[in-house]
């Protein structure tokens, strides 16, 4: 069942969520009916099977076994980090901890009878990632078991993200809320859940099935752009609606849960834009991929300019960014798309620095604007596949 897609979800998250009014004081109690909560609707929304080799599996014990195998990971790199300083300790936790997402989106091609995966194996591997890099930088020093699974698997967002960070989601795991707390996380919770179901049933099926299907079947550049602008739109809502509701879910549990996006489509460049979409997979790449890239390229002279390691560095994080949400080409293009207009703006930025050709009055800030939505718009048409499939 797809969490959040349809009403017998939402009748069915009325057991798990309804209760957290009863258990919403204190910490024990308020961790061990997450822990309930999260195993109950871990077995609802992965009850569906996939047959592995010749065996039928169900999707809720692959699930449970990609996260155990990642918790081995994790408390074993944890017990040699403690021991010793090999830094290839660090690379062969990283190699593992991807094993599973890895395998998941190469063996449909290289061995499609023993193909498994599940909905958010990306977003559970990029949190199982982060922990091994806390790790690393001695920022985790211990890694309780529970606390570590329902980081990992917790229910609301593991499916439609975001991807939240260890040390901040074991912050709200260990705090007890208070009442006061508890209706402030209530106003926040309501104001998500229905900002979600505006975007996702009501804006979003409007897009899609008077804009977006119609798109679709329009010859020529025109038809082109119309599907363009289309999917623009749609997919902003889409996405932006499932993150609502994960993030208004979680809530109710007493859990920040990071938002996501924040008016992407106002945005002044296109740095800008990564500041406001799909924010926790953005600073994800940002804080581990692209300032660690930098950093040890700096300290280790590798290039003689420092702008070189900048745009190799967002060359290596975009397009990571882009196989992220899986191997077909057109992610790839996607993600070095957006690598050559992060790029394109520095080289524009430090130019207009001396000349001052583009301005910062209301007008300028208006025109960037405009621009940057034209690029981002057609980014998201090369991430629709529409292009390659014409």
């Amino acid at each position: 069942m797809i969490p959040y897609a349809d009403l017998t979800y939402w009748g069915l998250l009325l057991y798990p969520t309804l209760p957290t009014f009863v258990f919403a004081w204190g910490r024990r109690l308020r961790q061990t009916w997450i822990i309930v909560a999260t195993l109950v609707m871990l077995a609802v929304q992965y009850s569906t099977e996939q047959t592995v080799g010749n065996t039928a599996v169900r999707e809720v014990w692959l699930v449970i076994a990609v996260a155990a195998f990642e918790y081995l990971v994790g408390v074993g790199f944890l017990v040699l980090r403690q021991r010793t300083e090999l830094r290839c300790l660090f690379w062969l936790a990283l190699g593992l901890g991807l094993v599973p997402l890895v395998g998941a989106r190469t063996l449909p091609a290289i061995a499609p009878a023993y193909a498994a995966g599940f909905l958010g194996i990306s977003y559970l591997t990029f949190r199982a990632l982060d922990v091994t890099i806390g790790i690393q930088d001695r920022r985790i020093l211990e890694l309780p078991l529970p606390t570590y699974l329902t980081y990992l698997l917790f229910f609301p967002t593991i499916s439609s993200g975001p991807i939240d960070r260890y040390r901040r989601f074991e912050s709200d795991w260990m705090r007890s809320r208070s009442g006061r707390d508890f209706i402030q996380d209530l106003d926040g919770a309501v104001h998500r859940i229905f900002t979600g179901f505006l975007y996702k049933f009501v804006l979003a099926e409007l897009i899609r099935s008077h804009w977006l299907e119609p798109a679709a079947s329009l010859p020529g550049p025109l038809g082109t752009a119309a599907y363009m602008y289309a999917y623009s739109l749609y997919l902003f809502f889409d996405f932006a609606g499932y993150t609502a509701f994960a993030v208004g879910i979680s809530y109710l549990f007493g859990i920040h849960t990071p938002e996501n996006f924040h008016r992407p489509f106002i945005a002044r460049d296109i740095r800008d834009f990564w500041n406001r979409w799909n924010m926790s997979l953005s600073f994800w790449l940002r804080d581990h991929v692209y300032m660690r890239f930098v950093m040890a390229a700096t300290r280790g002279r590798w290039f003689s300019s420092r702008y070189t390691a900048s745009y190799l560095g967002f060359g290596l994080s975009m397009g990571l960014m882009g196989l992220w949400h899986g191997f077909a080409v057109h992610y790839l293009v996607y993600g070095l798309y957006h690598a050559v207009l992060l790029i394109g703006h520095d080289l524009f930025t430090r130019w207009n620095n001396v000349h001052r050709a583009w301005g910062n009055t209301p007008l300028w800030r208006l025109a960037g604007i405009l621009v940057t939505s034209q690029f981002v718009c057609f980014g998201f048409l090369i991430f629709s596949g529409h292009l390659f499939s014409s």
